[in-house]
């Protein structure tokens, strides 16, 4: 299947008693989610959920409705991460039919604080490290309206560490891997020789880094750590949670750690050019494909654009190549 047509709605077997579910993200550049639906000897266990819109709801009645089951055949979600468009609708879900929902405990303080009552928002202080206040308003703008909290319940279970998931009939081993967050999970099966990816590996993007509401430092260190550790594993066929199956995860993580080796080379050298900050420094950088300028950015990849050079100094400076100092709230960084 072309990457150009992976976001079609539908059920698509990648191996057997495994088929891929594309979910709609409306208003969303990544356009969809896959969710995998594995058949078992006792009902379906779902790695991820998808986003609890009205739109993906249908969507995903319909298409397991095209290989025989129900919703109600739902046993269990393995959720890769607690974003929005992986873990809503598994809670949505498990309140009708009462499946079982798993997620990484790395994610519980991210969750805790989304779910719990907020006066504040937890990414004003992160523009301010970053130099990028600027662009905070229009951030707000986009946040305006607050979480529905039933769609942060907590799971039934967490996983912790590196562990094996006895399902009727298929075993997983449910990988470990923060950076994207800092709960993030694959899932590979050897035997079948699939890797269930999430967003710690994606075919034709680069996955961001860091991105939840409890500020982590050092996130590119543990997603490099993590996309050592999947590299570690067989060369397994890439079901990633955005864009279309692959045939090896290898080839994919060497791509990724070559393009933050080039982007950390990049870094290095804005702030030898005399950007101080990561707000600065993301301005002397190309983004997207088309090698776009920062501020041709809409508010959210600008945003982005900002948190992600602030990793990659952060990064740097733990190296020892740059030196790092903070100054009325802002990280600046300068050359040795």
């Amino acid at each position: 299947m072309s990457d150009q047509t992976w976001t079609e709605p539908g059920a698509y077997q990648v191996a057997d008693g495994v088929h891929r579910v594309p979910l709609p993200l409306p208003m969303d550049g990544l356009r969809a989610v896959n969710v995998y639906v594995i058949e078992t000897g006792d009902g379906l266990t779902l790695i991820d959920g998808g986003w609890a819109i009205p739109e993906s709801r249908p969507l995903l009645e319909q298409a397991l409705g095209e290989i025989g089951y129900a919703l109600r055949d739902i046993r269990r979600f393995l959720v890769t991460h607690v974003h929005r468009d992986h873990y809503t609708q598994a809670v949505a879900v498990r309140r009708e039919v009462g499946s079982h929902v798993s997620l990484g405990i790395g994610d519980k303080p991210a969750l805790d604080l989304v779910a719990g009552p907020r006066t504040t928002d937890p990414f004003e202080e992160r523009f301010t490290l970053a130099g990028a206040y600027s662009l905070y308003g229009a951030w707000r703008d986009l946040v305006t309206e607050p979480p529905d909290r039933r769609d942060w319940e907590q799971p039934d279970g967490w996983l912790e560490g590196d562990v094996r998931v006895e399902l009727d009939g298929r075993a997983l081993d449910a990988v470990a891997t923060p950076g994207h967050t800092q709960g993030h999970y694959v899932f590979a099966d050897r035997e079948a020789g699939l890797l269930f990816a999430g967003d710690h590996v994606l075919p034709t993007i680069t996955p961001s880094i860091g991105f939840e509401a409890v500020y982590t430092r050092q996130p590119l260190r543990d997603f490099l750590a993590s996309l050592a550790k999947v590299r570690a594993l067989p060369d397994l066929r890439l079901l990633p949670a955005h864009g279309a199956v692959t045939e090896s995860s290898h080839t994919r993580i060497d791509e990724l750690v070559g393009f933050h080796d080039a982007r950390l080379a990049a870094s290095l050298a804005a702030v030898a050019d005399g950007a101080h900050t990561a707000w600065e420094a993301a301005q002397l950088l190309p983004w997207t494909k088309r090698e776009r300028r920062a501020s041709e950015l809409d508010a959210f990849d600008a945003a982005l654009a900002a948190f992600e050079t602030l990793h990659h100094l952060e990064l740097l400076a733990l190296r020892g190549d740059l030196v790092r100092t903070e100054l009325d709230g802002t990280v600046r960084f300068s050359m040795p």
